[in-house]
Order: C-alpha cells, then structure tokens, then sequence
C-alpha cells in the first residue's frame, strides 16, 4: 500500500476523524469543551490500558535480546535527538538558547498518545507488533529532559538548583510511574489478568480513545490559533521538519535493531512525536524561562496533528521498507 493510501485510510478512521473535530470546533470558536477532570481520567485510563497490555505481552513472550537491544535503541534516540532539534532550532530560527533548549527536549521525548494511536493504526490494518514496545516509550519519555537540560546549561541558561528540581520532576512523574506500574501488572498477572480486565481495558478502548483526541484537537486548535502571533515562518516550519528528522533517525535505529514492521512503525512513531504533557511538566520547574507559548504551540499545535493526520501513515510506510513488509 502506497503513503497516499496509507494516509486516506488513516484519515478516515473514527480516532483521527475526532481529533479533526475537536480541532475544527476551536478553530471556528465553538463552545464545545470537554472538562479537565473528564480529559484527565481519559488520559489515565489510556495509560492503564497500553501499559497492562505491553506487560502482558511480554509475560507471554518473554524478555529477549530484541527487547533489550529495543530499549538501548529508544534510550539512544532520546539523548541523541534534542542535540540535533536545539542545533536545528539554532541554525534557522532567531529562538532565545533557552527556548531552543526547551523545544528540543521536546522532541527528545516521546508523546505517550501518538503511540497509542498508532498502535490502533497499525492494529486496523493487520500488522502486528511486540507489546513490549511500551517498555520502550517509558524508557524514552526522560532522557531527552536531561539533555535539554544539559544544553541550556551549555548556554549558559540552567542553574544547578534547576537541575536537582528537574530530577526530582522526572523520578515521580505521573504519566511515567502509571505507564511503568501498569506494565508491571500486566507483566506479573499475564494473559489471565488481562482476560479478568478486559471488558474495561479492551473492549472501550477505541471509544475512548475518540473522546481523547476530540479533547486533543481542541487543545490543537487553540495553539494554532495563536501560533502566527507567537512564532514567525521557520519556527513554525519546524513543527513539521523536527519529527520527519525524528523519524529518519528512528527507522535507523529499528533497522540495526531488526524490528519487524508493526513494531519498526512505533519505534519510528516514538522517535518523531513530541511531548506535550511530561516534558512541560518537567521544564516548568528547571527551565521557568523557557516560554510554552513556544514549546507547547510547536509540540502540540503543530507536530502532533501533523503526526495523526500525515506523519503515522508515512512512518508505517517506512517501517515496511525496513522490515521489508
């Protein structure tokens, strides 16, 4: 199947056709919201569900070298690839170092949701993956913090105070601690824990996954909505050229790996997404100068419909020709 037919099938599904909802309704100004406490026990259910799941994979399959050398790739990605965002954001953007910085963690780090939506791609159209693929999200989601951390003290911007607070941040983040909590459940209890919790893990999950990106777009469009007066054309440009990097580096690291296709597809997936949820939490205690009208209109506003809408069926395609799918 071709990028393009890729991308009308994924364009037509019920989950991506949400988020253009959500985005459409901000971006003419309707009311419609959805309450915070509804959007953050959405997000939590998510979690809980791809975090048992990863677990219970692998209790079946096992831990291998695959999985190892997995993880050693994500964990690679996630310290390499802020240096090549903040060199990038550099060179062609006027972003203040701190900025760059911060953006650049961004892009180091992984969105836990992108993943999850694109493990429903790749399950719609029949290719399989290694459940244990979550582990590596969780590895990635705080290497890339330090980095940016790193970078901003190279620039003169970071203190060490910042970098104590940092570390604390990430060691009890929430997103982190349930995704790893809930794959260890999933790993003690197996298949039968997972045939006990599936009519609350499994069955909704699509469902619920819709509601999520409807409050996702919503969030999408309001950055858009303020991204021509808070950016100028080439950082706004780098929205779409940051994760298309990302994942040139990530079918790479998949290919010396030797993923097959379905796992390939979210190695690639993980290493173009941006965070918008860990990494800010995280920069708005060490990087308090770093300003999220940058970062989150770039990582949230730009990248992320980019990926749902054009980015996961290009990262398939890529992982077909890695794994020779």
């Amino acid at each position: 199947m071709s990028p393009i037919d890729l991308a009308l099938s994924n364009l037509l599904s019920p989950p991506v056709l949400f988020f253009l909802l959500g985005l459409f309704a901000q971006l003419v100004r309707s009311d419609l919201t959805i309450p915070d406490a509804i959007a953050k026990a959405l997000s939590l259910y998510l979690l809980i569900a791809i975090g048992m799941k990863g677990g219970a994979a692998v209790a079946e399959a096992g831990v291998g070298q695959t999985l190892l050398a997995a993880i050693a790739a994500g964990i690679a990605l996630s310290f390499l690839l802020p240096v090549v965002a903040f060199g990038w954001l550099r060179a062609v953007t006027r972003l203040p170092a701190v900025d760059a910085a911060a953006v650049a963690g961004h892009y180091g780090s992984i969105s836990v949701v992108t993943f999850v939506a694109a493990t429903e791609v790749i399950r719609e159209m029949g290719i399989g993956a290694d459940g244990w693929m979550v582990a590596v999200a969780a590895a990635m989601e705080a290497p890339a913090i330090l980095t940016a951390l790193l970078l901003a003290a190279w620039s003169g911007t970071a203190t060490r105070a910042a970098t104590g607070s940092l570390v604390r941040e990430v060691a009890v983040n929430g997103s982190i601690v349930l995704l790893l909590g809930a794959f260890a459940i999933g790993a003690v209890t197996g298949k039968p824990g997972m045939e006990k919790v599936a009519p609350l893990i499994v069955d909704p999950f699509l469902g619920v996954l819709c509601v999520f990106l409807l409050e996702m777009g919503l969030k999408a469009g309001e950055g858009l909505r303020s991204a021509t007066r808070e950016l100028g054309p080439r950082t706004l440009a780098s929205g779409f050229v940051l994760p298309v990097v990302g994942a040139l580096f990530g079918t790479l690291a998949a290919w010396l790996v030797g993923l097959g296709q379905g796992s390939a597809a979210l190695m690639i997936t993980l290493a173009a997404s941006a965070s918008y949820i860990a990494v800010p939490a995280a920069l708005r205690v060490a990087l308090p100068e770093a300003r999220p009208a940058v970062y989150l209109t770039l990582s949230l506003g730009i990248t992320f419909p980019f990926n749902l809408t054009v980015g996961l069926p290009f990262y398939v395609w890529l992982a077909g020709r890695v794994a020779g799918g």
